[in-house]
């Protein structure tokens, strides 16, 4: 029968209705991208599972995204790009427990700027801040006292960022702002991706507290006067929670109280719903944080933790795990005027790869972080150096993937190589401590591997700096290890001034440097101010340290190999 233009309108109108609107070309293209298929396997291969016995030889099949399959008896499917994995040994991606890494290098700067009067005071009676960087909008609190940042809102898909970490085996990181003292909400971020939202795999994970004073001038500005603002938040927020639950069981009748993005953000910690990550090197440190944990019933976690092993007794029996800092104190580089390096500084040099080692005969749960190292192809060979302390190349790996996957609460996802978690995988080509990395794989897609030298192009200071600072008590030689992320810099500073992250740090495009470091004298340890200038190899400026006068320093990159024009070893004049 033959159908009017009308009836065959109708019948049209009726089957877009079922099968649903229609595609314009464009769209169909993008439609047909997002449904490609996503598909690779690795055949051949050692895998090591993280979950049970390594494989000799079999095969991973990675599907959007998603490990689909993995076994001696795993078949490569029709549609996948296949691996030939003979040599190889695959490896679940490997972890960093602790980071900035992504992190908007903007927000951390700001979290130490001195700020003006606004709203009420802040613990003590600080002054509050007036202005608040990205991510902590309407604060009452003093920038460095803001726990309300949250990473989710800051991190940022880099790929200089990544680059390092990725070159060495690091698939997954947990990222946080670097300075001040109640720092924010950490996430568990993928380093590949095209969004901030594509690359998180958990937020918050974590609340993150450091005691090192403030450096804006105001309150906190010692060690005693942190732990002061820290009980006296969590009081306040205890205060606040209390509050908030009265007015919302009965709210009639009451004012309603102010609400206070800070103490609001506390609520979970105080619960016990997300753990602290409370940075922490020594062993009064440590003691002191575990003790305001006990106080307030919180789930502590301890960072960095170099003389974990001074207080493992304690640790065991509290349950309290230690992110263990990769970044272990560099030889200076020789020069015949140096004086002698302190007993101390050498010590701490032996004893950090023998920490892990202690830990895990002690008991203690203990997972790997880069701990501000600049140089990443220390990251794996650090971890190979803690056989030294009796660590095993098993305990070593389940530090570097499961370990941490269960502190950080996303065991369920990561840490191993099974069906259904994440497909973050790290390949090499000999054994993962003393072996090469060959393939890298986040969220199933592979990640190019880009060659890592210690001052890589575009990162003007970028690399290891042998310098000497001059101060009223004489030269000291120290070895300053700095990693450039756009125009902020992160590392550490070490050697006869002691040994300190430095913090803070940023570089203009002109070269000219600024960056903090807490500097050991004979007086006692202080505050410095590193403000100066790069020339090709050559740094140099004045330091001022807090009660002393004004200091110099200046020092040479011997293994820039060229770096910003300069030529190979090439003293300062």
């Amino acid at each position: 029968m033959k159908m009017s233009r009308t009836q065959r309108t109708m019948v049209l109108g009726s089957i877009g209705m079922v099968v649903g609107p229609t595609l314009s070309i464009a769209q169909i293209g993008v439609q047909r991208e997002r449904n490609a298929p996503n598909v690779y396997a690795i055949t051949n291969a050692r895998i090591v599972s993280g979950s049970g016995p390594a494989v000799e030889r079999g095969t991973v099949v990675l599907r959007n995204g998603v490990i689909a399959a993995v076994g001696a008896n795993a078949q490569a499917p029709a549609d996948a790009r296949v691996i030939d994995g003979t040599g190889l040994t695959v490896y679940p991606g490997l972890i960093d427990a602790n980071s900035s890494i992504g992190y908007a290098a903007s927000a951390g700067a700001a979290q130490n700027v001195a700020g003006g009067r606004g709203g009420r005071g802040g613990p003590g009676g600080a002054p509050t801040q007036q202005g608040s960087p990205a991510g902590a909008p309407n604060s009452l609190h003093p920038i460095g006292l803001q726990p309300e940042l949250a990473a989710a809102d800051l991190v940022k898909p880099d790929g200089d960022a990544f680059s390092g970490p990725t070159s060495a085996g690091i698939t997954a990181a947990l990222t946080a702002p670097s300075s001040g003292i109640f720092r924010g909400l950490s996430a568990v971020i993928n380093l590949n991706g095209s969004s901030s939202q594509a690359i998180i795999v958990k937020s918050p994970v974590a609340q993150h507290i450091g005691f090192t004073p403030l450096r804006n001038g105001g309150y906190p500005n010692s060690l005693l006067g942190v732990f002061s603002a820290l009980r006296q938040m969590l009081l306040d927020a205890q205060h606040y929670g209390a509050e908030q639950a009265a007015y919302a069981k009965n709210p009639r009748g009451t004012r309603r109280p102010e609400t206070d993005p800070s103490l609001e953000a506390l609520q979970p910690v105080l619960a016990g719903q997300i753990p602290v990550v409370m940075e922490a090197a020594s062993a009064r440190e440590i003691e002191r944080a575990l003790d305001l944990a006990k106080e307030f019933k919180l789930r502590a976690i301890i960072a960095g933790g170099d003389e974990a092993d001074q207080v493992s007794g304690r640790l065991k029996a509290e349950n309290v795990p230690v992110l263990l800092s990769l970044n272990f104190p560099r030889r200076p580089t020789a020069s015949a005027d140096a004086d002698p390096e302190p007993l101390r500084v050498l010590r701490a040099r032996v004893e950090a790869p023998k920490l892990a080692g202690k830990l895990a005969q002690a008991g203690v749960r203990f997972a790997f972080e880069d701990g501000g190292m600049s140089n990443w192809s220390d990251f794996l060979a650090n971890v190979g150096r803690t056989a030294e302390g009796g660590l095993t190349t098993d305990q070593a790996l389940r530090a570097l993937t499961l370990t941490p996957a269960e502190i950080l609460g996303v065991s369920d996802r990561l840490g191993t190589i099974e069906p259904g978690k994440i497909a973050n995988l790290t390949v090499t080509r000999g054994d993962l401590f003393g072996g090469r990395v060959t393939h890298v794989f986040v969220d199933g897609a592979p990640v190019e591997l880009r060659a890592q030298t210690a001052n890589g192009a575009g990162s003007m200071a970028n690399g290891t700096w042998t310098v000497t600072v001059t101060t009223d008590e004489g030269e000291k030689p120290a070895t300053l290890a700095i990693q450039q992320v756009g125009d902020q810099l992160r590392g550490t500073i070490q050697g006869s001034l002691g040994s300190s992250q430095i913090s803070n740090g940023s570089i203009g495009t002109d070269g000219a440097v600024r960056f903090h470091a807490t500097v050991t004298l004979a007086g006692g340890t202080e505050e410095a101010t590193f403000t100066g200038t790069i020339d090709g190899n050559v740094i140099r400026g004045t330091v001022a340290i807090v009660g002393h006068p004004q200091s110099t320093f200046v020092g040479s990159r011997p293994d820039a190999g060229g770096q910003g024009g300069g030529r190979r070893g090439r003293p300062p004049r």
